[in-house]
């Protein structure tokens, strides 16, 4: 994963996401989506050759990494190289998505992480959460009342343990969830899925099928979710 910045193209929509690395983040739930999203994006499209009439229909995705402490020190991953932030909170351009990996269920964020993220959400097009990113932000408040889905051993072992946070109404039968401008992934690989739901929702259905062939991957709904059965008898509420 490199951060990646297009120059920008006349009639070409440009969206900036950021991502935000809390350490030892699950290398997949950042690779796999963030991956996923950007093959819709106008540089990798053109790389590909795709028409002009496809073209015209997508974005420049711009990237920001961010560390979950703040600064431009390297962020280890569960596995593969460290990453490093290209900006700080102080100096992190205005978003139009934000894009949170999972880490440790039970880490806590800084108090900079926590006022950076409640600053920037009024302002967000959209939040997006994978695995257990969706249990850290919730420290922020601002999954409060809303619908969720994350880690489903996470969710279990919180639940038994006494330390989930059921101000979220988690979800515990979808590998993906939407609400409002909020959208969850559930477990590692469901970080996919919920890239490939946010493609379908912005972009066209040839663009979304030049992905898949591209990619060699057919998206997996929300239902029927296999690890359901992980949370059988546990009560989230």
């Amino acid at each position: 994963m490199t951060s990646t910045t297009e120059s920008s193209t006349p009639e070409v929509k440009v969206l900036n996401f950021g991502v935000l690395l809390i350490h030892n983040y699950q290398w997949l739930d950042a690779a796999g989506t963030i991956d996923y999203l950007n093959q819709h994006s106008y540089g990798r499209l053109k790389h590909l050759d795709a028409p002009p009439h496809l073209l015209s229909t997508v974005p420049i995705m711009n990237w920001h990494y961010l560390s979950s402490t703040g600064d431009l020190k390297d962020v280890p991953a569960s596995a593969g190289p460290p990453h490093h932030p290209t900006t700080t909170f102080a100096e992190c351009p205005e978003l139009d998505y934000l894009v949170v990996p999972g880490s440790d269920p039970t880490v806590q964020l800084s108090k900079e992480c926590i006022k950076f993220v409640q600053d920037r959400f009024p302002t967000l097009t959209g939040l997006l959460t994978i695995c257990t990113g969706s249990i850290a932000i919730a420290q922020t408040g601002i999954l409060d009342g809303v619908q969720a889905a994350s880690n489903k051993w996470a969710l279990r072992m919180l639940a038994e343990a006494g330390s989930l946070n059921r101000k979220v109404k988690w979800v515990g039968d979808k590998r993906f969830v939407k609400d409002g401008k909020v959208w969850t992934g559930a477990g590692v690989t469901a970080g996919i899925d919920l890239a490939a739901e946010f493609a379908r929702v912005h972009f066209t259905k040839e663009v979304l099928e030049l992905v898949q062939d591209v990619s060699e991957y057919v998206p997996n709904p929300a239902q029927p979710d296999p690890f359901a059965r992980l949370l059988e008898g546990v009560k989230l509420d």
